[in-house]
């Protein structure tokens, strides 16, 4: 073998490395059990009228949309709905409606119309990990992505959204967002829904 071989391989075997030692890809619920703080319970902190805000950044690290979104999330002992419509800043909106099922061992199963099959989820502490495959809009492609969502709940309520989107192993967007309960003025309509 050449030296510039071996150093490919030697660079290749660090970024794997990275990918699945650390940062991002590297968490796992269970480093979150018995974190400080409130433990996040979906029924609790994502129930009701709630705004969330944020970005996505493409491939290259560079932000390429911001958005807003109201959601409006209901439950009925474990069983819940959650519908959101996203407004992006190139004016373009976008809705969705979660079907969400919370299990006694802190597992969570969800359905969208835009994802394929069914998300499965854990909480732990104050976070939860969701993942699933989800399918962009026809106009983006029609592409199906590997999703992984993680949610951490912050002392007072907000609760902080990063997630990653994956396309043949490659992480091809990021989005990083905030939800937090929307104030008693805010009137929010979804899908005939008003609170």
């Amino acid at each position: 073998m050449t030296v510039a071989l071996i150093l490919l391989a030697l660079i290749l075997a660090l970024v794997w490395a990275r990918r699945h030692w650390g940062g991002f890809a590297a968490q796992r619920p269970s480093d979150y059990a018995g974190a400080n703080g409130p433990v996040f319970d979906l029924r609790t902190h994502l129930n009701g009228p709630m705004i969330c805000e944020g970005v996505i950044y493409g491939p290259l690290g560079r932000v390429t949309s911001r958005f807003q979104a109201q959601i409006q999330a209901t439950w009925d002992g474990d069983t819940g709905r959650m519908e959101e419509l996203f407004t992006y800043d190139d004016g373009t909106t976008q809705s969705r409606a979660w079907a969400l099922s919370c299990h006694a061992d802190g597992h969570l199963s969800a359905t969208a119309q835009d994802v394929v099959g069914t998300a499965q989820g854990i909480t732990s502490g104050p976070a939860l990990q969701m993942r699933y495959r989800i399918r962009l809009p026809e106009a983006q492609g029609g592409h199906v992505l590997r999703a992984v969502d993680w949610m951490y709940l912050t002392p007072n309520g907000t609760i902080t959204n990063r997630s990653r989107f994956y396309k043949l192993g490659i992480c091809v967007a990021e989005l990083v967002a905030t939800i937090r309960p929307a104030d008693g003025a805010a009137q929010i309509k979804l899908t005939g829904s008003k609170t």
